[in-house]
């Protein structure tokens, strides 16, 4: 066992013996080196193994304290299955009447981030100058594609400004891919189960799908190879790093794994990596695009989770793809608002995009927690709940349970959940929920998630 894990079991031990207590504060990094006499990089990786699995959890010019105590539920079984090929015979778009709090996977921006953001736009406002009366660039703002660009190469990540594309936000990146890649009727591999918004594209796109299963690392890559080996599948779409709904992320042996099939059998693979900078640790995982080589990844993100949804600001590095996706890119968009591009461009600059992150990353483990904690002391022993190393959803599954009653449960309450069968073709997932975990866990969360509470335990 390596040195860090090691010592990251000695502090297990001391917060289950209770001799560190909830919301005590942890040695410093440099404390904890010098009174362990360990590097500081075997500290830092110490507190990333225990923050990632939820024992500590740090604020932002604070420090790490000691996480609350978590009630262990298990977590969801992953449903195995041969795949094959299949249409997708319904509509899968949500118009759900509710908007409550546990439906859309969102969280709220805070007041430091809204600040600076204003500040931000009025820097833009002084940068657009006579362009204010112009159109924006198709392919999106330099400034931008620059700042994206320098934003990324400190993770670990070339992107190249100048084949990077902006767009309208992740799912017309994604839907720009698709275009670019593959043709009506074509099959495409994803993972099972599938973000509901992903499956409701591909349904109105006239593509096929294979639904690939989910393992704990990520998904069966062995099915998709052998999918590939036949043809059977022209391209894929995967969510890499904290997937909703399920909130698994590909371990860095799966994401090279993808990237090496793409490579090898020619299958464009789309990567929708927009939940990629929400870990809990301090690290962020590199995406598959990282890993490859001949240009098969078509890479698309999105400031929507990271940031704010109201942008609409999303992105693609297609690779090889790149002469052909800006090609349908013009086609179909003729820019993203200028200001909007240029203030979020100044926001990375200025180096207040990663302090946000930072905070949000924070905040999430945080409500992660807390949604774990609340949930652990009120549902039934038997309900098993994910336990996600990033991302703002939690995936649960009640076994036996009565999905007539608990629909007609949810209704009468008004409860806005999305429930497993919104995310498949098949029939696996009707004993499974999703829910948001984005919000402050105030009483109005607190009232919901007990009428949720209480209509699985009448239903199961």
């Amino acid at each position: 066992m390596s040195k860090y894990k090691r010592l990251a079991n000695q502090f297990i031990e001391e917060i289950e013996d209770g001799k560190l207590i909830e919301g005590s504060r942890m040695p410093s990094l440099r404390q904890l080196a010098k009174q362990r006499s360990v590097s500081m990089s075997t500290a830092v990786s110490c507190y990333q193994e225990l923050e990632s699995q939820g024992w500590i959890h740090s604020r932002p010019q604070a420090g790490y304290f000691v996480a609350p105590r978590q009630y262990h539920h298990q977590t969801p079984n992953w449903a195995q299955f041969v795949s094959k090929v299949s249409s997708i015979e319904h509509n899968y778009a949500i118009h759900s009447p509710l908007s409550g709090p546990l439906g859309v996977s969102s969280t709220a921006i805070d007041e430091s981030a809204q600040l600076e953001l204003e500040r931000s736009f009025r820097r833009a406002s002084k940068r657009i100058g006579k362009r204010l009366n112009a159109y924006p660039t198709t392919q999106g703002e330099p400034a931008l594609r620059n700042a994206l660009s320098v934003h990324f190469s400190k993770l670990g990540l070339h992107v190249n400004p100048e084949e990077l594309v902006i767009t309208s936000g992740c799912m017309p990146a994604i839907k720009c891919a698709l275009e670019s890649c593959t043709q009506i009727g074509d099959a495409i591999a994803i993972s099972s189960p599938c973000f509901s918004g992903i499956l409701d594209l591909l349904g109105k796109m006239g593509r096929k799908i294979v639904e690939i299963p989910s393992l704990d690392d990520g998904v069966d890559l062995h099915q998709l190879e052998e999918h590939l080996k036949r043809g059977v599948v022209k391209a894929g779409i995967f969510c890499t790093s904290h997937m909703n709904p399920q909130g698994i992320t590909m371990s860095a042996p799966q994401k090279l794994k993808l990237a090496q099939l793409a490579n090898q059998y020619q299958t464009p693979i789309i990567e929708d990596d927009v939940y990629l900078e929400l870990s809990y640790s301090e690290h962020t995982p590199l995406p598959a695009k990282y890993y490859e080589q001949d240009g098969y990844i078509l890479w698309c993100g999105s400031v929507s989770k990271s940031l704010s949804p109201s942008y609409r600001l999303g992105w693609c590095l297609p690779g090889r793809f790149t002469d052909v996706y800006r090609h349908q890119h013009t086609a179909s968009c003729f820019g993203v608002s200028l200001p909007i591009q240029l203030a979020v461009a100044d926001f990375i600059e200025s180096g207040q995009y990663a302090k946000q992150l930072k905070r949000r990353r924070a905040h999430l483990l945080k409500l992660r927690q807390e949604y774990q904690h609340y949930l652990g002391r009120n549902l039934p022993d038997n309900v098993k709940v994910s336990h996600p190393q990033g991302g703002m959803v939690l995936w649960l599954q009640i076994p036996n349970l009565d999905i007539t009653a608990f629909q007609q449960q949810l209704a009468k309450n008004n409860v806005d959940i999305r429930l497993g069968q919104l995310f498949s073709t098949l029939d696996l997932y009707n004993d499974c929920l999703r829910i948001n975990i984005g919000y402050a866990l105030d009483q109005e969360i607190k009232r919901e998630l007990d009428k949720l509470i209480e209509a699985i335990k009448l239903a199961s």
